[in-house]
């Protein structure tokens, strides 16, 4: 049995306000099995996009980890909006969730895979 999305998703913003850090959900998808994607801003302005990754990258290991690969990375934040909508567009039970990580990098928060 998988954890739903919605319980994920609180678990994850009190990982972040955990950290220091400051952590909003920007969109509600399906509360049982919407995908999440994260965007990180730095505060240095930095922006980060993190999306479900490939099913390939299932880790029978850890059977119940949600893992997010990189999607993309740059300084204009309006361009990651613009990704979102298309995504939205696609699928509409996706869930966007922005954070500012604190003092605890996003990869402690976050299984991400580098394949």
């Amino acid at each position: 049995m998988r954890v739903t999305t919605d319980l994920w998703v609180s678990a994850l913003v009190r990982r972040v306000f955990g950290a220091s850090g400051f952590a909003a959900v920007v969109k509600r998808g399906a509360t049982e099995a919407g995908a999440v994607f994260v965007l990180s801003r730095g505060r240095m302005g930095g922006v980060a996009l993190y999306g479900p990754a490939p099913q390939t990258s299932y880790d029978s290991a850890k059977p119940d980890e949600r893992f997010f690969t990189l999607l993309d990375t740059g300084e204009d934040g309006s361009a990651f909006d613009e990704r979102l909508e298309r995504e939205k567009k696609f699928d509409p039970d996706i869930w966007v969730v922005e954070i500012e990580a604190g003092a605890v990098p996003v990869e402690e928060l976050l299984s991400v895979k580098t394949e």
